[in-house]
């Protein structure tokens, strides 16, 4: 096995190579993720075809089990990583600090500008305005379960952030400052249940003509808002893994509950 300081060196040269091409790598990340997301899409899309409306599923049960128990699995994973200061985040530090001597300044400061669709404050808003609007549309369960799912991520990071209270990488360019803990990344797991749940609720509202390009917006946001606070430095890469997954369980546990009361529903309606 090698010793500490080869792990170091190699991991740090990777960091190097990744810190230099940040930004090619992030554009290449999204695209892929765009791409993915379209082909399942359509493919999920084909499935469903011949079926009978009320017995439609946007989510499987056994698709949302496989995708809970797969994402809190490398959720838990990443956090032993970091609670025993393990491989992880010597990529971690090695990686941050490169970032901060790599990234050029114009970019940081588009960046910036981009990771505020993340922000707990504009997330907040939106989240009354949708639940308003959901009510004000007598939508009441799914209102019920759209503010479920978007408090329930807020407890659940602040108890997570509570725990390992993991300090932040140095970020000292100015264009952002965040005080908080940082593991794992609020904005990360909270991009993926925001606009991921909005996706959702979209999915149901909206008319089928709408639904391709609901699912690549909001795979688009998720990708824009988790990935900016890497290339900021205010989160190690593990911070925002462990978001996504934390948040992805979560979002797809609350969508699928919902999508369960909505069928459920709807063979009562018909019946």
């Amino acid at each position: 096995m090698a010793d500490p300081a080869t792990r170091l060196g190699a991991n740090g040269m990777d960091a190097e190579w990744i810190s230099r091409h940040a930004l090619s790598i992030w554009a290449v990340l999204l695209a892929l993720a765009l791409v993915g997301t379209d082909l399942a899409w359509r493919r999920a899309v084909r499935r469903r075809e011949g079926q009978d409306a009320a017995a439609r599923r946007l989510l499987r049960p056994v698709t949302v089990i496989a995708v809970v128990v797969a994402t809190l699995t490398i959720a838990a994973a990443i956090a032993v990583e970091v609670r025993e200061a393990a491989g992880l985040t010597v990529f971690d530090a090695a990686l941050a600090q490169d970032l901060r001597s790599n990234m050029p300044l114009p970019a940081l400061r588009v960046i910036a500008l981009l990771t505020h669709a993340g922000d707990p404050l504009v997330v907040g808003v939106a989240t009354l305005i949708v639940f308003v609007a959901l009510l004000w549309r007598r939508h009441v369960r799914l209102a019920a379960m759209w503010i479920a799912a978007l408090v329930g991520t807020a407890l659940i990071n602040s108890a997570l952030k509570a725990w390992f209270q993991r300090e932040r990488p140095l970020h000292d360019h100015g264009f952002i400052i965040e005080r908080s803990y940082s593991f794992p990344s609020g904005h990360a797991s909270g991009s993926m249940v925001f606009y991921g749940m909005l996706a959702y609720v979209l999915l149901v509202l909206a008319p089928p003509r709408w639904h391709r390009a609901i699912v690549v917006a909001a795979v688009a946001m998720i990708t824009l808002v988790g990935i900016s606070r890497i290339l900021l430095q205010v989160h190690y890469f593990s911070d925002v893994m462990a978001g996504y997954a934390t948040g992805l369980a979560w979002v797809t546990l609350c969508a699928g509950s919902a999508e369960y009361v909505r069928l459920r529903e709807g063979r009562r309606a018909t019946t």
